[in-house]
Formats: C-alpha cells, sequence, structure tokens
C-alpha cells in the first residue's frame, strides 16, 4: 500500500513538473539569446537601445501573464487542473517554433518585430497558467508534511527549463561559433520546441486529476466566477500574495536572466565565460530548490523563506560589487551564493503560497496573484537592471532595487495571518496542520 502510493506520488510529480519544465525552457531561450535578437528584430545604431528594446518585448509576453492566469485560473477552477494544463502547454510551444521560423527584420522590416511581439503575447498568455497550475496540482496531491518539498519541483522544473535553455545556448554557441550562433543559429532552440509540443501533449493527456480539486467538486464547493468571488471576499490577501513573492521573482529574472546580458555586453571589459557561469550557478540553484522545501517542512514555510529574504537584503550589494570586479572566479562565486539565498526564496514558495488559499479560489487567486506580481516586477527586471545602469553609470544599481523589494517582502511576510473563516467559506481547511503560518 505505501509502495502503491509512494508510486503515485511520482506519477503525480512527473506530470506536474515535466512539462512545466518544457514550457520554461521555450520561454527563457529568448532571454538568453536577447543580444542576438536585438540585432535581427530591433537593429540600431546603439547596441544598449536595441537590447533595451528586445527586453521591453521580453517585459510585454510578462504584462499579458495576469490576462493568461485570469484565462486558466478559471478554467483550473472550473474545469480541473488537468485541462488547463494541457491548454496551456498547447499555447507556449507553437508560438515558440514560430519564432524559430520568423523573417528577420532585414528580411521583411518592421512586420518580423511585429509578428514578434504577437507571439510573446500568446506565450505570456500560456506561461500564466502552466506554473500556477503546476503549483496547484503538485502540493494538493503531496501529504501534509511534504507540501514544501513537493511542491518545490514546480519551481526547480521551471529552473530546470532556465538551465536547459542557458546550457543549449552555451552549447551552440561552442560547437558552432559565435558567428553560426548570430546568423542562424539562434532559430534551433525554438525550433526544438515541435518536440516539447508532442512529449509535453502526451505527458498531459496522461496525467491524473487533483483530488483535492476533486473532492470540492463532489462537495458542490466550485464557484461560478471564482476569480469574482475572491476578489469580493479576499482582495487584501492577494495582494499580500503579490508583497510577498515580490523579491521571488525579481531576484530570479535579475540574477539567472539577465545576468549572462549583464556580463557579457555591459561589464567591460566582458566575460567570455558568462554564460557557462549562469550555468554551473543555476545547476546550484536547481539543487538548493528542493533542499530548501524540505527544510520548510521541517521548520516552517514562512520561516525559511524570512531568513533567505533577509540574508538577501544585507547581501546583495556586496555581491554585486565583487561581479563588477570581472574576475571570473569571483563572479562565479558571487553567482553562487546568489544561487542558495534564491533557492531559500524559491523552495517554500509554492507550499505557502497555496495554503494562503483554499482550494476553491486556489487556481484564480495565485493566477492573478502571482502573475500580476511577475509582469510588474519579475519581466520587467532585466529591462529595468540595464535601464538603471544606464541612467545612473552604476553597474551596482540592480542591487538596490532588490535590496528595496526584498524589504517590501519581509513585511507582508511577518504580518501573515492564517485564513480566516470568512475567507475560507464551506471549505474544511485541510492545511490546518501545516507548518507553514
Amino acid at each position: 500500500m505505501i509502495n502503491e502510493h509512494i508510486v503515485q506520488l511520482r506519477k503525480h510529480t512527473f506530470a506536474g513538473v515535466v512539462g512545466n519544465l518544457f514550457e520554461w525552457y521555450d520561454f527563457a531561450v529568448f532571454g538568453f539569446l536577447a543580444s542576438v535578437l536585438s540585432a535581427h528584430f530591433f537593429p540600431t545604431q546603439d547596441p544598449l537601445t536595441g537590447l533595451i528594446e528586445t527586453y521591453g518585448v521580453f517585459a510585454v509576453g510578462y504584462l499579458m501573464r495576469p490576462l493568461g492566469g485570469i484565462l486558466f485560473g478559471h478554467l483550473g477552477d472550473r474545469l480541473g487542473r488537468k485541462t488547463a494544463l494541457q491548454l496551456s502547454m498547447f499555447l507556449m510551444a507553437v508560438p515558440t517554433v514560430l519564432i524559430g521560423l520568423l523573417p528577420t527584420y532585414q528580411q521583411v522590416g518592421v512586420g518580423a518585430s511585429i509578428v514578434l511581439i504577437l507571439l510573446r503575447l500568446v506565450q505570456g498568455i500560456s506561461v500564466g497558467g502552466e506554473l500556477i497550475g503546476s503549483v496547484s496540482f503538485l502540493v494538493e496531491t503531496a501529504p501534509p508534511r511534504r507540501r514544501g518539498l513537493q511542491g518545490s519541483w514546480s519551481l526547480c522544473s521551471a529552473v530546470g527549463g532556465l538551465l536547459l535553455g542557458s546550457g543549449l545556448t552555451a552549447a551552440l554557441e561552442h560547437f558552432i561559433g559565435h558567428s553560426a550562433l548570430q546568423l542562424w543559429g539562434w532559430r534551433l532552440p525554438f525550433l526544438l520546441g515541435f518536440f516539447v509540443l508532442l512529449v509535453g501533449l502526451w505527458l498531459r493527456a496522461r496525467m491524473a486529476e487533483s483530488p483535492e480539486f476533486l473532492e470540492a467538486k463532489q462537495r458542490g464547493d466550485l464557484r461560478k466566477l471564482p476569480l469574482l468571488d475572491v476578489l469580493t471576499v479576499m482582495p487584501g490577501r492577494v495582494l499580500r500574495l503579490v508583497a510577498i513573492i515580490i523579491i521571488v521573482t525579481s531576484s530570479t529574472y535579475m540574477l539567472f536572466v539577465w545576468m549572462p546580458t549583464y556580463l557579457g555586453e555591459i561589464l567591460v571589459p566582458s566575460l567570455p565565460q558568462a554564460l557557462s557561469i549562469n550555468t554551473l550557478a543555476m545547476t546550484v540553484l536547481l539543487l538548493a530548490i528542493p533542499v530548501a522545501g524540505w527544510l520548510s517542512d521541517r521548520f516552517g514555510h514562512r520561516r525559511v523563506i524570512l531568513v533567505s529574504s533577509v540574508l538577501m537584503g544585507l547581501l546583495v550589494y556586496p555581491l554585486f560589487l565583487a561581479i563588477d570586479r570581472g574576475d571570473a572566479a569571483t563572479v562565479l562565486a558571487a553567482q553562487i551564493v546568489f544561487a542558495l539565498l534564491c533557492g531559500g526564496l524559491q523552495g517554500p514558495t509554492p507550499a505557502l503560497m497555496v495554503e494562503m488559499f483554499p482550494p476553491w479560489a486556489r487556481y484564480s487567486a495565485l493566477g492573478l496573484g502571482y502573475n500580476l506580481t511577475i509582469a510588474l516586477f519579475g519581466g520587467t527586471a532585466p529591462m529595468v537592471a540595464t535601464w538603471m545602469i544606464r541612467g545612473t553609470g552604476d553597474l551596482a544599481s540592480p542591487a538596490i532595487y532588490l535590496l528595496v523589494l526584498s524589504l517590501v517582502s519581509l513585511y507582508a511576510l511577518w504580518t501573515l495571518k492564517p485564513l480566516s473563516a470568512s475567507e475560507t467559506g464551506p471549505w474544511l481547511a485541510a492545511e490546518a496542520d501545516s507548518p507553514s503560518l
């Protein structure tokens, strides 16, 4: 009986994370190839201006995430996690393939830039539902005292997708050379989206529905307009979620999606090993996330995030100063510390988010709150960081931005309270024995 339960839990984990890994690979490749895409779709006399425009398109995709969160949140809370996750996979993979086939600005003019933006909008809608669906599904299928570890696999798989994108880009540059990557090799990571589509849809078709969703459905506890009920009953809780995860989202995208461009394009002299260092640091992050999730099951989800937030606030500026020295060994050491800090932030976050909301509201509440944070503070982080450096001339200025956001998250997390009876409604709090709050 125990073995059967373990096998079932592993199936749930595999189904929940593999598609998420593929989707985040698709979405992240754009960030890692930003400097190349800038030359092909936003050519300008000033490379830094073209880079800012490209990161603007990167941010546009994220600005669509709240819409995706609303759409998929409704589907997930009304029709089930499985249906929503299958659709999000399809809407990610198809635009990714099309980006790999796009003609460039030099070939067809501004039309290429416009189509690229439209495809990013569709991708943004898709990702708006994917991670939240994975988070909800994994935590809902976990034993009460393993929610931190089980939920951590969702963000672990997202980092795995980022790592895969970074590693593949570095490998391509190594095997075909920088010139070939600039000329035609940039298309290859996007064209792999075709295999993502086939594998992902097959995996999602075989996954089981969340037992917690099925129980809520049998009790008649589903709502016709779950998001409307969320905004009516617990709007403050959604805003608190936004504040809590500001540092989680912004630090990830600034320190691991933007950092290779910072090291390779902005830092003077540039660091040729930028992608390799980023890949190694993200490997450490990949390992740190489940460890932090496991620790949060022992000591509390909120407590682990609080400690990590304090350390991030204290160390972020000194670590940026160390990176600005430009020495490869120093940069690698600083990035590994950042990886450990971000792992401490990310590991417990999925379980904490799920336990902030009842099952009938979960997909909608997380879809809106999490994606609103990503849109405002995550996807814009690379553009803000580049803008701050250009405006101030201080290469370490992005650290100030992360410091301020860490203080906001600390306050919101410190004042977080458990769900009240008026917020849960007819839902019976299965999370009552959770160590998170």
